[in-house]
């Protein structure tokens, strides 16, 4: 059998070798770049739960996604971008690691952080809930490094409890950037509490604390979110923790509110990495007594209608504090399933398809 090919001459439009490789080429990459935009659809549940708090609605919420195994960063900033509270816990579990068995990564709306108090007590109440787990201790590796989380129950409530980074204090700030603090939030010099600094600590995650004299006058504070921006980045601390002293009568030692308008939070409800720093503060000037170890209360989100408390615990060695701990309870407030999209030139697109 004869085949006969076609005659360029008889007006048969035909392709050149090296313009049918480019057309097959050409093909195949459509074929394999669908396949990419379909494997790129994945399925999320994001628990949404309510940390310092037993009542759903109050307290501070976060996301957590118990496994993000097949997360990339820029999905998870995705996620947390859509979901909107304060911070989204990403769980990673690690099985092959001797020194730690979980990963987790927490993501604001708009940046990745090291460490989140209330992120770390809803996701850890959130994963001992799923798993059934009543009393123990994870040990997980965060953005500020490798440390324990206790679970406990007592009474049927469960306490969840977190062990913050390395207590590190910044230099005081000088009288400028002190003034433009207070101005910032709206405050002037005989507001503050006398004797003590305008001071950044961290235990993981940075927060200037500024102590003080009224809580009327926390309640009511009404900050210039743009300037407090400004400071920020000239400091490089994206956080105001804000605190007054309650009265002796009150379960509570301290009432605080927290500024983070440079990380997408104008107002945090009820911080963990506000509280921790806050008493190690306190510890180190002589505001806490002068013991091995001590515990109290610290109230936030009253002024928002979210009212949570946050145990903070100090331990102390050598006469300073020495290791941080907060802790409280959790309560889940619901759940989103959340459709993630790609294409091949890498955009994420994260798509609420169910609550």
């Amino acid at each position: 059998m004869k085949t006969h090919l076609p005659d360029k001459s008889a007006g048969v439009n035909c392709l050149e070798p090296g313009l049918w490789l480019a057309v097959c080429l050409s093909v195949l990459a459509l074929v394999f770049s669908s396949r990419y935009i379909s494997s790129m659809e994945k399925y999320i549940t994001v628990l949404l739960v309510d940390a310092f708090t037993a009542t759903p609605g109050k307290g501070n919420r976060a996301g957590v996604v118990l496994d993000g195994s097949d997360l990339d960063a820029k999905e998870m900033q995705a996620v947390a971008s859509l979901v909107n509270v304060s911070e989204t816990a990403f769980m990673i579990p690690t099985n092959d690691r001797t020194e730690y068995t979980l990963e987790v990564r927490y993501f604001t709306p708009t940046t990745e952080v090291p460490s989140c108090g209330h992120a770390t007590i809803a996701s850890h109440y959130a994963r001992s809930q799923a798993l059934g787990v009543e009393n123990g201790r994870v040990v997980a590796k965060i953005g500020a490094g490798i440390l324990p989380v206790d679970i406990a129950t007592q009474g049927g409530e469960k306490k969840i409890v977190m062990t913050q980074g390395e207590i590190k204090f910044t230099p005081e700030y000088d009288a400028s950037v002190r003034r433009r603090i207070l101005r910032a939030l709206g405050l002037d010099e005989e507001d503050v509490v006398q004797g003590l600094p305008v001071q950044e600590v961290s235990t993981g995650h940075s927060k200037v604390m500024i102590p003080i004299r009224s809580v009327k006058t926390l309640d009511g504070l009404r900050p210039d979110m743009q300037g407090l921006k400004e400071i920020s980045r000239e400091i490089d601390c994206n956080g105001f923790f804000v605190f007054a002293f309650n009265d002796k009568d009150d379960p509570c030692l301290t009432s605080g509110r927290m500024f983070a308008p440079v990380a997408g939070i104008d107002e945090d409800p009820v911080t963990g990495n506000g509280n921790g720093p806050c008493g190690a503060y306190l510890s180190l000037y002589g505001r806490l007594p002068e013991v091995d170890e001590i515990s109290y209360l610290g109230r936030q989100g009253v002024a928002m209608g979210k009212e949570g408390v946050v145990e903070v615990t100090v331990h102390r060695s050598g006469g300073r504090p020495q290791t941080l701990q907060v802790g409280g309870t959790a309560v889940e407030a619901g759940e989103m399933t959340l459709l993630l999209s790609g294409d091949d030139a890498g955009h994420i697109t994260a798509t609420c398809v169910g609550k």
